[in-house]
């Protein structure tokens, strides 16, 4: 079913088509203030200078068109410029009707696109385990991934994995100096947190060396490039390219130590791959594609021989493709990723690419040679570019170890969930084991509704004990009312009759619910275009907002009136399946019990 702005929408471009021989307008429909009778409020004065009219005049001869017309649409008043619309209840109680027996309302949507859209995230480096900045990251990628697909796309889901260069060399050269041979079973780590183990003990090692030879009179710059340490790890990096046998054997050890690692942090945070791409097999896959965009004259070969892009025509700059010596840079890399990925998939009409806002010129440069050399799937990228995660203790540092391991996040919100989960006391009828399922699902719900609910592009603070709040706009909040509702469906009575039909009013918060469910499908499309799970949190915030304030205020079991009891118990499983759907979108199990 069409939203009620889209119906309205129809019938005003009717008007204006009909009365002013206007083409179809973007027209601006809000929520009617409260002081004011109405549902809903159309901004008349885009359209004034159109139509030539006074607001009065355009508002009295459009409102009356709209009560003709739409017979859902009671009443109008005008405010100014502001066409207020009071909308009958029947109209929201056919909307009802139409959803009763529709199980997959604000769930996913059959495939109604031949577009298929490619996701990447989490790209992380093989050489420490992934930490909270990863976390929303993943979060990120994978809810824009099934937001894509929830509005009738085809989605893959993508990572590259950085696992080449000098910082995998350096947990390499610390490991063979210090490890005597550890390894993740006789450690008890994760891979992953192994291997990080040893990048932070060459930082540590390298610093002393610094230190050492600042103390015999070498400058910090002389003594940063002369550390014994970075000395061997550039040669331990020189082998790897040269592909030293004995050098490759033992990167591929560590990095399956960190594969393993990697593999089991994604399945606990409950994010998942199509397919993917590694550094050591693709940064060498632009080189011909510059060889290409220079015999096209679309990059140039300096003195030195180096090759560069001019994009100061377009308010950029020079940028390095190839260096003097003909090894790859970044942006060699990934026009070589972007282009693999077209031959691997030739479905793919657009990718998205879940970064750091720290990298938003990259991703200009990246995108601007692309279309400069001719590909048409270069229309359709788009950066997902979002602020970074901060904690009250401040800046997070890989190198020093004063990263949050998303590991050890997980756990803590795991068991801050269950420490308050006990003092609420309602689980007595659950097992142990359903026990520890329902505080993981909680904590994960917090730690994931605290970052997606906020806007992509702004930073975070992340408090994890405030994430874990059973009140306000949190996860638990969101969960919390799904069980509550789950409780009402259990105990209302069996072989209910439940047909909207049967009645015919309507309490207001009632119908501010079916409001709210009613915009779902818009709010979903707008989640897709914008790459923003931060709508479907918000909208599904207010859904549970405006249920439990119909909940403390109006009786539904208590009902005696069968066709209202039943109007109101659908109407409780209507928000139930809309909230599991929308948190399904965020990543988040909706519990039945709590």
């Amino acid at each position: 079913m069409n939203s009620l702005d889209t119906q309205l929408a129809k019938k005003v471009n009717e008007f204006l088509t009909t009365t002013f021989s206007l083409p179809e307008q973007n027209l601006d429909f809000q929520a009617t203030r409260s002081e004011f009778e109405g549902d809903r409020t159309l901004v008349l004065f885009p359209l004034l200078k159109a139509t030539r009219s006074a607001p009065q005049v355009l508002g009295d001869q459009l409102g009356a068109y709209l009560v003709k017309e739409c017979p859902w649409v009671r009443s109008f008043n005008l405010v100014k410029g502001f066409l207020n619309l009071s909308i009958s209840d029947s109209f929201y109680l056919d909307f009802l009707n139409q959803i009763k027996d529709d199980v997959t309302y604000g769930h996913q949507r059959p495939t109604t696109s031949s577009e298929t859209v490619m996701v990447e995230y989490s790209s992380p480096n093989t050489n420490k385990p992934l930490h909270l900045g990863h976390i929303r990251n993943n979060l990120l990628g994978y809810s824009v991934a099934k937001i894509i697909e929830a509005a009738g796309n085809k989605v893959i889901k993508t990572q590259i994995i950085n696992d080449r260069g000098i910082h995998i060399c350096k947990s390499m050269l610390a490991w063979q100096r210090f490890g005597d041979g550890e390894t993740p079973i006789s450690a008890q780590l994760k891979g992953d947190q192994l291997v990080g183990k040893y990048y932070v003990l060459f930082d540590q090692k390298y610093k002393a060396e610094i230190q050492e030879l600042t103390a015999q009179g070498k400058s910090e710059k002389e003594a940063a490039q002369e550390a014994p340490l970075l000395v061997a790890a550039q040669e331990l990096l020189r082998r790897w390219e040269a592909n030293d046998p004995e050098v490759r054997k033992l990167w591929e050890m560590m990095n399956g130590w960190v594969y393993e690692g990697f593999e089991k942090t994604y399945q606990d945070l409950g994010v998942s791959f199509d397919s993917y791409y590694y550094e050591s097999k693709t940064y060498l896959l632009g080189k011909s594609i510059i060889e290409e965009g220079i015999s096209n004259g679309i990059f140039y070969t300096k003195n030195d021989g180096s090759v560069w892009v001019d994009l100061t025509a377009e308010g950029l700059d020079e940028k390095l493709l190839l260096r003097s010596d003909g090894t790859a840079v970044y942006m060699t890399q990934d026009l070589g990723t972007a282009s693999q990925r077209v031959k691997d998939h030739p479905e793919i009409q657009g990718m998205v690419y879940t970064v750091g806002n720290e990298q938003d010129y990259h991703f200009k440069v990246l995108f601007l040679i692309l279309k400069k050399l001719g590909y048409s799937w270069a229309e359709s990228l788009y950066h997902l570019s979002y602020g970074m995660v901060d904690l009250p203790s401040g800046k997070m540092k890989s190198r020093e170890g004063t990263v949050v391991d998303a590991d050890d996040l997980m756990l803590q919100m795991e068991t801050t969930a269950k420490e308050i989960s006990e003092q609420h006391g309602k689980l007595d009828a659950l097992s142990e084991q359903e026990k520890k399922q329902l505080y993981r699902d909680i904590g994960l719900g917090a730690l994931k509704y605290f970052i997606l609910k906020v806007d992509p592009k702004k930073r975070i603070l992340f408090d994890p004990e405030a994430s874990v709040d059973f009140n306000g706009n949190t996860g638990p909040f969101i969960q919390y009312t799904h069980a509550r509702i789950q409780s009402i469906l259990r105990k209302a009575p069996e072989g209910l009759k439940m047909n909207p039909e049967a009645f015919v009013a309507l309490d207001t918060k009632e119908k501010e619910i079916l409001k709210q469910l009613l915009s779902y499908p818009e709010v979903l499309e707008q989640a897709a275009a914008q790459h923003s799970p931060a709508l479907i949190a918000n909208f599904v915030y207010e859904l549970v907002k405006r249920f439990n304030s119909f909940y403390q205020n109006i009786s539904i079991l208590g009902e005696t009136n069968e066709a209202l009891l039943g109007m109101r118990v659908l109407l409780s499983q209507k928000v139930a399946e809309t909230i599991a759907a929308s948190c399904s979108l965020l990543g988040i199990n909706a519990p039945d019990r709590m």
